[in-house]
């Protein structure tokens, strides 16, 4: 999952679950760097990205119900 496009086709729910394995997936490379386990360093930044890409999408649906609602940053 490192497309934007399909970060934004997932559902609300689907982001949520999707934000907490990747989160998940974070602490356990991170874990096995420091035990020297971890053969694929780059699975860390884009571990990163992926959480960011999924945070700016929730972001973005925050202020589409901001915005409809009336209610300003």
């Amino acid at each position: 999952m490192t497309d934007i496009s399909k970060v934004r086709e997932m559902s609300d729910k689907e982001l949520i679950d999707a934000l907490q394995q990747a989160k998940q997936d974070l602490w356990s490379a991170r874990f096995a760097l420091s035990t020297r386990q971890l053969n694929d360093t780059s699975s860390i930044p884009q571990t990163r990205r992926t959480i960011a890409r999924i945070l700016t999408v929730q972001r973005e649906r925050a202020g589409r119900v901001a915005a409809s609602t009336g209610k300003g940053a």
